[in-house]
């Protein structure tokens, strides 16, 4: 299935079994609402799955990377060759979302989207390279609208494969320096806020290098004059390719009827595209953190997210989506384990006569 047969066959939830979920909520054995969100979390995985018994059974993490052709403009604190070496160090387990990934049972899976150069990866790296990094945003457009396209379409195959192998609950996550440039572009067109309000430090840059990159991206605008109706105009223009693969596997997850959870701003990013594309996707997005960049708040709100965790993160690679997994898996066994006041024989609430 192409991009626009993908996006068109989005359902929307299941409104009779998020019914069902909250008149079993409300039948368990505890005040009314008195597990919070935790409640509201297992009723919208309810209409996602369609079922008012909602299972995780499998989970994954992609974790995709690209290198970006603006890192020639001074916007990043690394050097781009750290993308690289992040994929081997994530093939090799000694990252962070490695190490998180382990602990809370979700295979992760790496995925080159446009790492520069020609890389012989081990076979834990998925190679799906479209090219090797985008152009330099702020001189050219960062890839042309077909490989746009074909990132999108790599990333919604890659979530079907692994749906088709009984994976239920995905996560994203990204690596790429220059990544947050791209991502602060996409805000500011699709939040439509100003670029300096949504444009944050990204790898720790100083004040110097954050002007330049604010300056970078405005003068990205005034070339290429994004217009927010046209997403795929708008990414491949200022995108990035692991953001495009991102953006598949959210469309890919939602037309199955499969839950996303959004890492941070990157992540994000590509969810204000696939909305774009798709606006019935965001029925299946679930925010797991919140990120201390300064857009990803402008993207929670476009979104009308509310995030799981705040726990001051910016790392990105999927680390937010892994620490949100075990919340997600609680919520379902709450609804489907939890004993009724009939099951338990405990008495209700007293009525007021």
């Amino acid at each position: 299935m192409d991009i626009e047969e993908i996006a068109r066959k989005i359902r929307p939830l299941d409104e009779g079994a998020m019914a069902r979920a909250k008149r079993r909520q409300d039948n368990l054995t505890k005040p009314k609402g008195s597990l919070g969100r935790l409640e509201d979390l297992s009723i919208h995985l309810a209409g996602i799955y369609r079922t008012d018994s909602p299972r995780i059974r499998r989970k994954v993490i992609f974790t995709m990377a690209a290198d970006h052709g603006v890192t020639a403009e001074g916007v990043s604190a690394y050097p781009s060759e750290v993308t690289a070496q992040m994929v081997s160090n994530f093939a090799c387990g000694g990252a962070a979302i490695s190490i998180l990934g382990r602990h809370v049972g979700a295979r992760i899976i790496t995925v080159d989207m446009g790492v520069a150069g020609n890389r012989d990866w081990p076979e834990s790296v998925i190679s799906c390279k479209i090219r090797c990094g985008t152009g330099n945003m702020a001189r050219e457009k960062a890839m042309t609208t077909d490989e746009a396209k074909m990132a999108i379409q790599r990333g919604i195959e890659l979530s079907l494969d692994m749906i088709n192998e009984d994976i239920n609950l995905i996560g994203i996550g990204d690596m790429g320096i220059g990544n947050t440039t791209a991502a602060s572009a996409l805000t500011a067109v699709f939040t439509d806020n100003p670029i300096n309000e949504v444009t944050g430090r990204g790898t720790g840059v100083d004040d110097e290098s954050l002007r330049r990159k604010i300056r970078t991206i405005e003068t990205a605008f005034q070339l290429h004059r994004p217009d927010a109706t046209d997403p795929l105009g708008v990414l491949s223009k200022l995108g990035g390719l692991e953001i495009a693969g991102m953006t598949g596997v959210i469309l890919g997850a939602a037309n199955r009827n499969i839950p996303v959870i959004l890492d941070g701003f990157i992540s994000g990013s590509s969810a204000l595209v696939a909305t774009a594309i798709a606006p019935r996707s965001r029925e299946y997005m679930i925010a797991s953190h919140l990120s201390v960049e300064n857009g990803h708040s402008a993207i929670l709100r476009a979104l009308d997210l509310e995030p799981l965790l705040d726990f001051r993160m910016r790392l990105g690679e999927g680390t937010g989506s892994a620490l949100a997994m075990p919340i997600v898996e609680a919520a379902c066994k709450i609804l489907n384990e939890m004993a009724t006041f009939e099951d338990a024989g405990v008495s209700r609430k007293a009525e007021k006569t």
